[in-house]
């Protein structure tokens, strides 16, 4: 485990507007408590609550990955309407304590979901 400092930070805040993620033009989250995780250079990823999703589009996916930051990575695939989505989601259902405010939230990749919009 690697902590978050000066050579690469990571902060963590209230996104502070509606965020809605879409699939096949169905809502599949739709909050206004994301939290945008900033990780040194990269993009600001956002992290949805779960309890903001539509659970009953999401499976388990085998895939896994590990951050030495965050922790190990869970990945869910998303299914509308017979329109799958693999490995679309992504959620550290452990992280490590830098970051345990991301527990019990989600992430999606924007080139696997049709749009995620922010207003």
């Amino acid at each position: 485990m690697k902590q978050p400092g000066p050579d690469h930070p990571i902060t963590i805040s209230p996104h502070g507007r509606r965020v809605r993620v879409i699939v096949d033009g169905a809502v599949i989250a739709d909050t206004t408590r994301a939290l945008a995780l900033k990780e040194a250079s990269y993009p600001v990823v956002l992290y949805i609550p779960r309890e903001d999703a539509q659970w009953e589009r999401f499976t388990p996916n085998t895939r896994s990955t590990h951050c030495p930051y965050k922790g190990d990575a869970s990945y869910f695939d998303l299914d509308v309407d017979g329109s799958p989505r693999p490995a679309a989601v992504w959620s550290y259902e452990n992280p490590f304590p830098a970051v345990a405010e991301i527990k019990d939230h989600l992430a999606f990749y924007s080139d696997k979901v049709d749009a995620i919009e922010e207003g």
